[in-house]
Formats: structure tokens, sequence, C-alpha cells
């Protein structure tokens, strides 16, 4: 099943994803199934898992800005969709695309930049 939805993500994304990587070798893989599995879901076929929640004060219209909560990464076994891997994105309905901005691990950071979802908020 291919996605209607186009990705893309900013150069602070790949930094983050880079750095992530090397500590859990699963990622790239359950970034794609997230991708099907919770934005997908979420946005396209309206089936809310309670795995993406919109963040509050950067929704509009046409742009919601979300956290992926349940988030499984193959890497922390025997954590399933707990893992703590969070990921921040941009969905435009109007364009059906999404635009990732930020993933962290909790155990390293508590919530997500908001200066940053800010500043993409500002260049787009």
């Amino acid at each position: 099943m291919t996605s209607k939805i186009n990705y893309g993500e900013t150069p602070e994304f790949q930094k983050d994803f880079k750095k992530l990587l090397k500590k859990f070798k699963s990622l790239e893989s359950d970034l794609e199934l997230a991708k099907i599995a919770a934005i997908d879901f979420y946005h396209i076929q309206k089936i809310n898992n309670s795995s993406i929640f919109p963040i509050q004060g950067f929704c509009t219209d046409e742009i919601q800005i979300c956290k992926i909560k349940k988030f499984a990464c193959k890497a922390l076994k025997g954590r399933g969709s707990k893992s703590g891997i969070r990921v921040i994105y941009a969905f435009y309905s109007h364009g059906c695309k999404v635009d990732f901005i930020e993933i962290y691990f909790k155990g390293e950071k508590e919530n997500e930049d908001r200066k940053r979802i800010r500043g993409y908020l500002n260049d787009h």
C-alpha cells in the first residue's frame, strides 16, 4: 500500500535522526512503519489509534503540528509502542504533505522544542 502523503524533512530533523540512528539501528524501518500505522491512519483514513496528538497552540485550518507518542522502535526490545521515541511533524491538509520537524528520545529530552516549531512555522 502506497501512501498519498508526500513526506519531507527539515535539516534539523535529519540531524536528530542521524544522531538517534547510531543508538537505535532500526529507526529507518520504524519511521516507515509509523508513516503507515500512525500518520496515514490518522490523517487519511481518519482512524484514531491514540498514537498521534495535535500540539495545542500550533494548529490552524491549513496546518496541524502533531506529535507521535506511540512509536514502536524494534531496537528498544520489550517496550513495544511505548518506546519513548517522539516524532514532531507538520501536516498540510490541502497538499497532503508532511514535514518532519523533530525526533527525540524521551530519556534524553522531556518535551518538543517549541522554539524550533515556531521557527518552522515562521519559515512556511
